[in-house]
């Protein structure tokens, strides 16, 4: 049998006070015992919003009648992949820049954010409702971005998201894709499984086709 390859890491890494949306919960990651000061063990606690870095939006957290994140399938978040490079595309990105030919269940968007935040972007490159419906009209269930968002930041009523939810498409954002070499990839993206999220952080990994055992779901 044939070595596996390491994975690519495309999540944010996260550290106390992370740049979180302006208003949101602010991140916090501290140290709560210490063996040095005692303790049998070295403790932390974190706090903050469920919208962290590279994460996984729930339909519910757009439309009250979406679904909670448990209840989202799994399944969906594991499996074939095509990254694209988005960076020089309009925006928001229409559905020109789908290549022609069959697509794999996710598709992922590299838009030209840094893998690491300093500070919160003050601009994106949102997604066009278009995309989204040309991407569900050709079977894709899974939609990821570096931004924070796939609106605009100034958006109040959402249509990408509110596109997604119509078409169900399923949404990741934040992740960390600078490293990743567009095209086609096998992909993991597992959120924390919180109870009645609206969204959670999540773990993501590239590695390459056939290197690995993950199907498409």
């Amino acid at each position: 049998m044939p070595a596996r390859s390491e994975p690519l890491d495309v999540t944010r890494l996260l550290y106390d006070g992370h740049p979180v949306w302006p208003g949101d919960t602010p991140f916090t990651l501290q140290e709560h015992a210490r063996i040095a000061d005692g303790s049998s063990v070295n403790l932390m606690r974190l706090s903050g919003t469920t919208h962290l870095g590279t994460h996984v939006d729930a339909p519910w957290h757009a439309d009250d009648a979406g679904a909670r994140l448990d209840e989202v399938p799994i399944g969906r978040l594991v499996g074939d992949a095509l990254l694209l490079d988005a960076r020089d595309a309009s925006n928001p990105v229409g559905p020109e820049i789908l290549p022609a030919g069959p697509l794999p269940g996710r598709v992922l968007l590299r838009t030209g954010q840094p893998d690491a935040w300093t500070a919160f972007p003050k601009s994106v490159r949102a997604l066009a409702p278009a995309l989204i419906h040309a991407l569900a009209d050709r079977g894709v269930r899974v939609v990821g971005t570096d931004a924070p968002s796939i609106d605009p930041l100034d958006s109040r009523d959402l249509p990408a998201h509110r596109a997604c939810g119509a078409r169900d498409v399923q949404i990741i954002e934040g992740l960390a894709l600078n490293a990743a070499t567009p095209g086609r990839w096998m992909f993991a993206c597992l959120p924390l499984h919180l109870a009645g999220a609206d969204a959670a952080p999540a773990r993501a990994l590239l590695w390459p086709p056939g290197d690995g055992t993950a199907g498409d779901a």
